[in-house]
């Protein structure tokens, strides 16, 4: 059966739905910005420095020139059928969907659910800088969702720049399985082509030609012929070591054409076995054009993965495959939410199976309601262009949505599937929020209730003991922009208090706890009696329960308030009331009283068992311990090594990159405030840093009640 719609503009084999992220600053958005203009999507290049790049459109991401929030746009590209080059799909207009996503780690969940969703991306690295940790990070959520991936490696004419090192960082430090397809000829302020390693030719881009649309295809010359002889070797080895189709042939010494070659990476990239390695510089304009065929030739179209696999929110073990086919019925996964000033909330959504037009009903499995959907929309950056229809593969937005949240799978009418929601970090950083007058005390509530629901990193609780709301989040630049978009979108002037780290609490000893709650006042009692054991569980496991009772101890009606007891005790410890994590529970006994016991007499009862146990079970406190990167010049070396000693950081090692050397630590993040300032001052403005959340660790004795009296305080 054709899985095209008759009506679909693009078939599915000419579509392909592409991500372009990496660390910070190596470059993303100015690759969206090259390719949005030579596939024509713009007639102007715009320049992050400038605040003028297409996809970063908030106020706040033109005047600090990052990216905050990840962009959707939706441009056409077709490769040219060149003389002596060989293109898989020549002279077919293709239709590329992009999300560029941000490089601070503190918006690492846009990130996170734009992998979600996509069939394939571009990795980008610094051609100086190379494999850095946020650029680790994205690599593990790709690999995470079996994400196909093309590596670009940008920056080629900053001084410094080495395709080759970077190269050998993928594969020594991600444990990459990279090929070289595309060769920077040149570096730094010699670059001027690329050398295709399948067809063995060499691309030279004009220099008279500043934009970069002008280039051409040449015979290799000089060194060149043995540099692009060698990557070719090491390429058809790699391709027939995971290939069948190539080995067979390879094997055999029979001919491989080069269309055969192109295939066997494609199947290789798509299945994950290789990973293609280009290179050149976004913003010198040279090596775009033949990336962007590389993208086409080598990532997949929606056809080209395996089907999603849901399952019946009923009977969690039933799977069921959704087929990307426009034949098939609707199935979607909503994995962003945003509020637009213009329209109100948009919910972002993949289709994976099935048409959706506007003015259909569609059905929420998670909720068990149905909603209409007001209006579709195509998404360019912040612009908006209605349309009637959306089909499998494709990436759009809904009006019109109430009760969706972020990972909410959308279906046709009672179609009860529901697809693997992204997951996402805790927030490591809370601080207290509160509107600067009472006129604004709703306006603050419906503002951060809104910003909740589009970013599941960014949590909202009230202080049980304070009455203060409390903000919590992945780093101060999170907290920072939230507190920025209270002001400018929601117009709500708010103070905050200083912020607070996400301590931990857990046990390091096993212990025996027991709880009895007994309360005679006339009529019906309360009774409930608990006798447990808990002991430290492995690190990540969070809290797991055993029931060892034998012989109707408790009664089974009643396990399930033990258990929910045990679960409420985790959210605060005895030491400073931060949440327990890692432990593992076994109920072992326990009493009843055939009239006065209840539910609620077992809770309660639960958690003084537990609150007895955490007394005896050597409690301790954990705090949010950084991987910290500093790059420093080679002279500022000694002095950034020493400041972040002085900060209770264990240096584990460092590393030199040319003139620049890089200081590799583990700091907590309570001493980690305000280091951008002080880096700066060491080096004279010279060094830059990257933290991204490491692991949890004890806090030493000598400062815990200096964090207890700051938490009661």
């Amino acid at each position: 059966m054709n899985p095209n719609s008759p009506n679909r503009q693009y078939v599915l084999e000419r579509t392909r739905n592409i991500g372009i992220a990496a660390h910070i600053d190596a470059g993303k958005t100015t690759l969206t910005e090259r390719i949005l203009f030579y596939t024509g999507m713009i007639r102007k290049i715009g320049e992050v420095h400038d605040g003028g790049a297409t996809t970063d459109w908030m106020e706040q991401e033109r005047e600090r020139g990052i990216t905050i929030t990840a962009a959707a746009v939706t441009t056409e590209w077709w490769q040219r059928a060149e003389e002596g080059m060989t293109k898989l799909f020549p002279d077919e207009k293709q239709r590329i969907n992009i999300i560029d996503t941000p490089g601070h780690v503190d918006f690492t969940a846009e990130v996170e659910r734009s992998l979600r969703v996509l069939d394939g991306a571009i990795v980008v690295f610094c051609g100086v800088a190379g494999v850095q940790p946020q650029s680790e990070t994205v690599w593990r959520q790709a690999n995470k969702y079996h994400v196909p991936r093309i590596v670009f490696v940008n920056k080629m004419d900053r001084t410094g720049a080495d395709f080759n090192r970077v190269f050998h960082e993928v594969k020594e430090k991600l444990g990459a399985s990279a090929i070289r397809i595309l060769i920077p000829i040149g570096a730094e302020d010699q670059l001027i082509g690329q050398i295709d390693v399948v067809n063995q030719k060499a691309v030279y881009f004009s220099d008279d030609d500043t934009l970069g649309s002008t280039y051409a295809v040449k015979d290799l010359e000089g060194d060149l012929i043995d540099i692009a002889r060698e990557a070719y070797d090491e390429l058809m080895h790699a391709v027939a070591d995971v290939d069948d189709a190539i080995a067979e042939k390879f094997v055999h010494e029979q001919d491989i054409s080069l269309a055969d070659l192109k295939q066997g990476i494609r199947r290789a990239t798509i299945a994950n076995k290789l990973i293609p390695v280009t290179g050149g510089s976004a913003y010198k304009n040279k090596g775009i054009q033949y990336l962007l065929d590389a993208v086409l030739d080598y990532l997949p179209s929606p056809l080209d993965i395996p089907p999603a696999i849901g399952m019946n929110p009923e009977h969690e073990e039933s799977k069921i495959e959704v087929i990307t086919s426009d034949q098939e019925k609707f199935v979607a996964l909503a994995f962003k939410l945003w509020a637009d000033k213009y329209v109100g909330k948009l919910v972002f959504f993949r289709v994976y199976s099935g048409v959706i037009q506007k003015g259909d009903t569609i059905y929420n499995p998670r909720t068990r309601r149905s909603e209409r959907v007001g209006r579709l929309i195509q998404i360019q950056a912040n612009e908006h262009k209605d349309i009637d229809a959306c089909y499998a593969g494709d990436i759009a937005a809904m009006v019109g949505l109430k009760n969706v949240t972020t990972g909410d799978t959308l279906t046709a009418d009672k179609h009860d599937v529901v697809l693997e929601p992204p997951t996402f970090p805790e927030p490591v950083i809370s601080m207290a929020v509160e509107p600067k007058t009472k006129q604004d005390q709703e306006k603050l509530a419906l503002a951060l209730q809104r910003l909740s629901e589009e970013d599941p990193t960014f949590m909202v609780r009230t202080d049980e003991e304070t009455g203060q709301t409390i903000i919590s989040g992945m780093g101060e630049l999170h907290l920072e922009i939230i507190v920025d978009r209270l002001r400018r979108e929601f117009k709500v002037s708010a103070n905050t208090g200083a912020p607070q780290i996400a301590y931990r609490e857990t046990i390091t000893r096993a212990a025996d706890g027991e709880g009895k709650l007994v309360k005679q006042s006339g009529g019906r009692g309360q009774y409930g009696h608990v006798i447990l054991a808990i002991k430290p569980n492995e690190k990540g496991k969070g809290l797991t329960i055993e029931n060892k009772v034998v012989g109707g101890a408790i009664p089974k009606e009643y396990i399930h308030a033990v258990c929910k007891g045990i679960t409420e005790s985790m959210t605060n410890g005895i030491i400073a009331g931060y949440p327990v994590i890692d432990i593992h529970v076994e109920i072992l006994d326990g009493s009843y009283h055939d009239v006065d016991s209840n539910e609620n007499a077992f809770t309660m009862a639960a958690i003084f068992a537990m609150k007895d146990g955490f007394k005896k079970a050597k409690s301790v406190l954990l705090e949010p311990i950084m991987a910290v990167e500093v790059s420093t010049p080679d002279d500022y070396q000694g002095d950034v090594m020493g400041d972040l000693s002085r900060r209770r950081g264990q240096i584990q090692n460092t590393e030199s990159k040319g003139k620049l050397s890089i200081v590799h630590a583990n700091v907590p993040l309570k001493e980690m405030f305000g280091y951008s300032t002080a880096v700066r001052t060491l080096s004279s403005g010279r060094a830059s840093y990257a933290m991204t959340p490491s692991h949890f660790e004890q806090v030493p004795s000598s400062i815990v009640e200096e964090i207890v009296s700051d938490h009661f305080w």
